[in-house]
């Protein structure tokens, strides 16, 4: 994706590169009192599954991308989560089928999706790329039966057909619907398009466009923690 340009009144959001780490404790002391364990047993796992925009590509530090940003939301709230990225530039639904049996060998409490946008912009067939994502998410709802889920929409411009950017748009409330999924209509609302909120390149945002992109996020999130 980070190859392609689009006009700048339009912007991909590509998604799922660190924002947090795992809090673990090492104590096994059984005369540790309560106030001593419970952030290290308590804290939870929220996981950002995704591609260039996830990972914060383009950002002098990755930490700004939006996962970054929800992680100093979460701390700032002093909530028990632990934001995990794992975004990898460039990524398709089938590469993040391809690693994510690998990714869930962490104990996931909130799976967040953002892949698709690359699938739209190499024109692979609408039926291919929602086959790839529930594929995606029946596997982390078999690994992790209790985690909540969220899809991150996506979109296409209207350059690549209306039929197939309609087609495309469906994919993500669709599949969330299917699965019960909290969903985030449009991940780069407010900033597509926005030259101000968006590196040279016309596709992914600037630290400032990615703290807009993570309150897009927050405002579903937070109700789920």
């Amino acid at each position: 994706m980070k190859n392609i340009k689009f006009a700048g009144y339009f912007i991909l959001v590509l998604i799922f590169t660190s924002c947090g780490n795992k809090t673990q404790s090492n104590n096994t002391d059984q005369s540790t009192t309560k106030t001593d364990t419970p952030q290290a047993t308590t804290t939870k796992t929220i996981l950002f599954f995704g591609d260039s925009l996830t990972a914060g590509y383009g950002l002098d530090d990755p930490s700004d991308a939006f996962p970054g940003v929800i992680q100093r939301k979460i701390d700032s709230a002093k909530l028990p989560y632990t934001v995990v990225n794992a975004g990898v530039s460039g990524e398709t639904t089938a590469g993040g089928l391809g690693r994510i049996d690998w990714i869930l060998k962490k104990k996931v409490d909130i799976f967040i999706l953002e892949l698709g946008a690359n699938d739209g912009l190499r024109g692979i067939p609408v039926e291919e790329t929602t086959q790839n994502l529930q594929a995606i998410v029946k596997k982390v709802k078999a690994k992790y039966p209790d985690a909540k889920l969220m899809m991150l929409g996506m979109q296409m411009p209207p350059s690549m057909g209306s039929d197939y950017a309609n087609g495309f748009k469906s994919v993500f409330p669709k599949i969330a619907a299917d699965n019960k999924m909290a969903l985030v209509p449009f991940l780069l609302d407010g900033v597509g398009g926005n030259p101000k909120l968006n590196q040279a390149d016309g596709i992914h945002p600037t630290s400032e466009g990615a703290k807009i992109v993570a309150g897009n996020v927050w405002k579903v999130l937070k109700g789920e923690l």
